[in-house]
C-alpha cells in the first residue's frame, strides 16, 4: 500500500512539474513574468520564493493538477513598466507557443522515458502462445499451443520481426482498432517449421477494445506446460495425491496441451455449479500415473468455477528487450507517437459510441498501476510513467475549455477572425468547459472503483 501511495505520488510530481515547467520557461523565453509555479491546488503546505520581485514557487495540498500564474491585465492591475511583460500583451504566436508547451513537454518526456526504458530493457514473456480460446480469431486462423509467433504484417507483404508477445499485443490492439486483419508468421517452439497465419479482426469492432480484448482474439497466458507447481495442504489436489512437478498428459481421456488449456478444463468443469470428479493421466518422473481429482467449487461475482488448490504451469520463458543508443531513441519517438495517436483514436470511437467508456481511467487505477510497475523494475516503472505522460500530453491538447487545448481554439478563433473571443463567451464557455470535466472525472472515477471490485 505505502508503495501504491508513494509511487503514485510520485508519477503525478514528476509529471505536473515537466507539464507546468513547460508553460514556465516558454513563458520566460517570450518575456512573460511569471508571478507563481504552482504544483497542486488549494492550501500552500510549501513555498519558496528568492526575492519579492522573483517567481513564487509553491506546493499545494491538493496533488491533482498544477498551474503557472502569469502577470496579466485581464486578472489583475499591472504597473505601466510591467506591461510589456504581461501575457496579453504577448504576440498570438508567443501566447501559442507558451500554451501548447505544458502538453509538449509532456510528449518529450516521454519520448525519453520510452528511449531510457528501451536502453535498460525489459524482461518480456516470449511470444509462444497458449491453446487459442475456442472459435476465436486465433483458432479459426490455425494457431496452435506451442506456436511462436515470429514476424507480423498489415499486408502480407512487408514483415517486420516480433521481440516479445507484449510487442505482438501491441500490434493486434493496433489492428483491432483499425478494423485491419494482421498476418502473422508463426514457428513451434524450436523455431522449426514456420508457416503464415492471418487473423481476421475486422468481427471484433473497436467498442470491444479493453482489458478483455486479447481473451476475444483468443489470445490467453503465454505458454507453459501443464506442470503442477505448489499444492495447497488438505486442497482437492493433495487429497488426491497429486505432487508437485507432476506433468498433465490428458484428462477423461482428452489431451491436455498447456497450462492454459488446464486451468480452462478445471474453471469449466464447476460451470454449472457441481463438480464431477476427473481422471487424471499425469507423469512423475517418467512415470505414467492415473490419479482421480475431486475439484472444489468456488463462487465470485455469480460465477461458478472449479478449484484443485494447486499452482498450474511454469514461469513462461522471457526475453530481454533491449536497444541501442540509436535505436532506443528512435523507438522512443515511434512508441510516443503510436501511443498518442492511439489515445486520439480511442477518444474520439468513445465519444461517437464506438468505444466503450470503462475504457476511461481515472487516479485509483493509476495509482494502481503506478504501484505494480514500480515492484516490476524500474524500466517498467518508466514505461508506465511514459504513458501516462502520452495521455496527459493529449488530454490537455483537446478542445475544451479549461485545457490548453481550450485556448488554443481561442487563438484560432482569434487567428481566424482578426479579434479575440469575448469576454462574455469567455464566461460561458469556462463553466461549460468546467461542466464537461466534471463529468468526465466522475466517469473515471466510477470505472476506477469499478475495476477494484471487478465489476469491469
Amino acid at each position: 500500500m505505502i508503495t501504491t501511495v508513494l509511487a503514485f505520488l510520485l508519477t503525478l510530481g514528476v509529471l505536473i512539474v515537466i507539464h507546468e515547467w513547460g508553460h514556465y520557461q516558454v513563458a520566460r523565453w517570450c518575456g512573460v513574468k511569471v508571478l507563481r509555479f504552482s504544483v497542486g491546488f488549494g492550501r500552500v503546505v510549501w513555498r519558496r520564493q528568492a526575492t519579492p520581485d522573483s517567481t513564487e514557487f509553491v506546493v499545494s495540498a491538493l496533488p491533482l493538477g498544477g498551474y503557472v500564474k502569469m502577470l496579466d491585465e485581464r486578472e489583475d492591475n499591472v504597473l505601466p513598466t510591467q506591461r510589456d511583460q504581461a501575457f496579453n500583451r504577448k504576440s498570438l504566436l508567443q501566447r501559442t507557443a507558451i500554451v501548447s508547451a505544458g502538453p509538449a513537454a509532456n510528449l518529450l518526456l516521454a519520448v525519453l522515458l520510452y528511449a531510457t526504458a528501451h536502453w535498460i530493457g525489459v524482461d518480456e514473456p516470449k511470444a509462444v502462445l497458449s491453446t487459442p480460446a475456442a472459435g476465436s480469431p486465433a483458432e479459426r486462423a490455425g494457431m496452435r499451443s506451442g506456436d511462436w509467433v515470429r514476424a507480423w504484417s498489415r499486408d502480407g507483404a512487408q514483415w517486420q520481426d516480433l521481440r516479445s508477445l507484449t510487442d505482438l499485443r501491441w500490434q493486434i490492439t493496433q489492428a483491432v482498432l483499425q478494423g485491419e486483419s494482421i498476418w502473422l508468421t508463426v514457428s513451434d517452439a524450436a523455431g522449426h517449421g514456420s508457416r503464415e497465419l492471418t487473423l481476421e479482426l475486422g468481427r471484433i469492432g473497436s467498442v470491444e477494445v479493453d482489458a478483455k480484448l486479447m481473451q476475444r482474439v483468443g489470445l490467453g497466458t503465454p505458454y507453459s506446460e501443464a506442470v503442477l507447481g505448489d499444492v495447497k495442504a488438505d486442497g482437492p489436489a493433495d487429497k488426491a495425491g497429486l505432487k508437485k512437478g507432476d506433468l498433465v498428459q490428458r484428462i477423461d481421456g482428452m489431451a491436455v496441451s498447456d497450462a492454459q488449456q488446464l486451468r480452462d478444463r478445471i474453471r469449466q468443469l464447476a460451470a454449472d455449479g457441481t463438480a464431477a470428479p476427473m481422471l487424471w493421466q499425469v507423469d512423475r518422473e517418467g512415470t505414467t500415473r492415473e490419479i482421480r481429482v475431486n475439484p472444489r467449487v468456488m463462487s465470485d461475482g455469480g460465477q461458478r468455477f472449479g478449484r484443485i488448490d494447486a499452482f498450474v504451469g511454469r514461469v513462461p520463458e522471457m526475453v530481454t528487450v533491449q536497444h541501442g543508443p540509436i535505436d532506443g531513441l528512435a523507438q522512443g519517438f515511434t512508441r510516443t507517437w503510436e501511443v498518442s495517436v492511439l489515445t486520439v483514436k480511442m477518444l474520439g470511437r468513445m465519444l461517437i459510441g464506438q468505444a466503450s467508456l470503462k475504457n476511461l481511467s481515472g487516479p485509483l487505477t493509476i495509482a494502481d498501476y503506478a504501484g505494480q510497475s514500480v515492484q516490476l523494475g524500474l524500466a517498467y516503472y518508466l514505461g508506465f510513467l511514459a504513458l501516462v505522460s502520452v495521455s496527459l500530453g493529449v488530454l490537455n491538447l483537446l478542445p475544451l475549455p479549461m485545457l490548453d487545448g481550450g485556448h488554443l481554439m481561442y487563438y484560432l478563433f482569434e487567428a481566424v477572425t482578426g479579434r479575440p473571443v469575448s469576454d462574455l463567451w469567455l464566461k460561458w464557455l469556462q463553466r461549460g468547459g468546467a461542466l464537461v470535466m466534471l463529468l468526465l472525472m466522475s466517469l473515471a472515477l466510477s470505472n476506477d472503483v469499478a475495476r477494484l471490485l471487478g465489476l469491469h
